[in-house]
């Protein structure tokens, strides 16, 4: 079969609440996101995944993205993968979008980086690495990785570049796969919280 990458972003943190970057800084997951992430595990133990017997899990060894997997039901055969990690954003970590931009006015993540941080192009790198090895044999791969980077893999997936990323927007818990169409790669589900939404909860911002 052609590999597919099924995404999971983290559960809802503070800083993720509060629109803080967070990169590398390991901040814990609320209550709120430890339910997200056992409804989005309820969901691929459902059908039509059924766990995922067969596919190959890694995450991101950040506390978020490693506990949403634990607490999904794939810890036990996930695989921690420092390509997976958030972007490191340097100077500009923990700080919200308006204090950038009061120091930098304009200022736009995806084409203007960050100083003293991981440059565009190192984020692709790392992007394109996660694609390589999800094409690298016939199964799929599921990862619990962080906004930024995933919203990154999929630019790179679709032959985009990097700033690409800026126009798919990705929540919290959601669920994606990146799939094919025709033969060509394509998003085959994007920021689906319908575990969220049947659960009865406010779908995460």
């Amino acid at each position: 079969m052609a590999p597919r990458i099924l995404l999971v972003r983290h559960g809802k943190t503070e800083w993720s609440t509060s629109g803080r970057h967070t990169g590398r800084t390991d901040i814990p997951l609320l209550d709120e996101g430890r339910r997200g992430a056992e409804l989005v595990g309820k969901r691929l133990h459902r059908a039509p995944f059924d766990g995922l017997a067969d596919a190959e899990v890694r995450t991101s060894p950040l506390s978020r993205a490693s506990e949403t997997c634990d607490l999904a039901g794939f810890g036990d055969r996930a695989e921690p993968w420092d390509v997976l990690m958030e972007w490191d954003y340097g100077a500009y970590e923990g700080l919200t979008q308006a204090q950038i931009q009061a120091q930098r006015p304009g200022w736009f993540v995806w084409r203007d980086g960050v100083p003293e941080g991981e440059t565009l192009d190192e984020l692709a790198r790392r992007a394109d690495a996660v694609v390589e090895w999800a094409c690298s044999a016939d199964r799929d791969v599921l990862v619990f990785a962080h906004g930024h980077i995933l919203r990154a893999l999929a630019a790179r997936w679709l032959g985009r570049h990097v700033s690409f990323a800026a126009r798919i927007q990705l929540d919290p818990t959601s669920l994606s796969i990146l799939g094919w169409a025709y033969g060509e790669t394509a998003l085959e589900r994007w920021n689906d919280l319908g575990h969220i939404d049947l659960a009865g909860q406010l779908a995460p911002r």
